[in-house]
């Protein structure tokens, strides 16, 4: 029920002048006076000597060639970089509104970045999430600018959803909120006017899980309008989405111009919200025994030893 959504020619060939196999050599000036060799005005006519310029290519027959590069360049853009997508729903009311056009970051990824709190992510659907809703049969020319990348494809199943969790946090929704995070309540002011930050119910509003490896906790901003992790705790991935199935982060709302704004992280996600890693604790909690172990060892060192005293050395 979400969102539905750079050619260089280089000419080979020799540095100088181009060889033309057509061009001779001016004939012989008959110094004797013989006709043959001289024009009427008494010149000698030489081919080549005044070549003619070039004619450059009219515009109508360069036009093929820079839509070909453009579309090129925008099915490249369209990979690689960044992708328009369509907003048809309204779980993520009010950061995003229905026929709002979103630009979503696809480079980042490339480059190993993960998902991380608190954005706006589009992501395949995992597990039959929007089953049952409308597809819409598009025409000609929206298949056309769908596949350079202008309008999203109506042949994936996307959808759009703010991160709350990563691998290793625990989420967890008590009565109507606020919604914890590794025990921390989030400050949620992106949520929709009147909505609560947890839903009283029994089909999911109501857990408390931790996110595996490899996956992310989603949530939409409506949140008595959205149909997220936490209705499809049954699905095969109980409600988690694989990293592999994000496709960007959104990063603008590129339409209507009315609605242009950046999509931020918004500050609640900045309040020290990881968990300590394990490796941290059994460090911090073996210390003190390896101090400890140091000083008997030393203790012992100078009781067997009548040169070592406590107070240093023995010169």
């Amino acid at each position: 029920m979400d969102v539905g959504d750079l050619a260089v020619g280089a000419r080979s060939g020799h540095e100088g002048p181009e060889e033309r196999p057509d061009e001779t050599a001016a004939p012989a000036v008959d110094h004797d006076g013989g006709s043959g060799g001289s024009s009427p005005g008494g010149g000698a006519q030489g081919d080549g000597q005044n070549p003619q310029p070039q004619k450059q290519r009219s515009f109508w027959k360069e036009l093929p060639l820079l839509i070909g590069i453009a579309l090129v360049l925008a099915l490249l853009i369209k990979t690689f970089l960044v992708q328009a997508f369509s907003i048809p729903s309204d779980s993520m009311q009010n950061t995003l509104q229905q026929g709002d056009r979103v630009l979503v970051d696809k480079l980042t990824p490339w480059f190993g970045s993960e998902p991380s709190r608190g954005e706006v992510v589009v992501f395949h659907d995992p597990d039959n999430w929007l089953a049952g809703e409308p597809t819409v049969t598009p025409n000609a020319l929206q298949t056309a600018l769908s596949w350079i990348g202008l309008m999203p494809s109506a042949e994936e199943k996307d959808l759009i959803k703010r991160v709350v969790g990563v691998a290793g946090d625990t989420i967890e929704c008590r009565g109507t909120g606020p919604l914890m995070v590794n025990g921390k309540a989030l400050n949620e002011p992106y949520v929709y006017p009147g909505n609560t930050p947890c839903s009283v119910d029994d089909q999911g509003g109501q857990f408390k899980v931790t996110v595996p490896a490899g996956k992310i906790w989603v949530m939409g901003d409506h949140r008595q309008n959205s149909l997220d992790s936490r209705y499809h705790q049954q699905d095969r991935y109980q409600g988690f989405v694989p990293v592999g199935n994000v496709v960007g982060r959104a990063i603008v709302i590129a339409w209507p111009p009315t609605r242009w704004n950046t999509l931020p992280v918004p500050d609640t996600f900045d309040q020290g919200l990881s968990v300590t890693a394990p490796a941290a604790l059994g460090l911090t909690g073996a210390a003190p025994l390896v101090l400890w172990r140091r000083r008997r060892v030393a203790a012992s060192l100078t009781a067997g030893n009548p040169r070592v005293t406590g107070g240093g050395t023995d010169r």
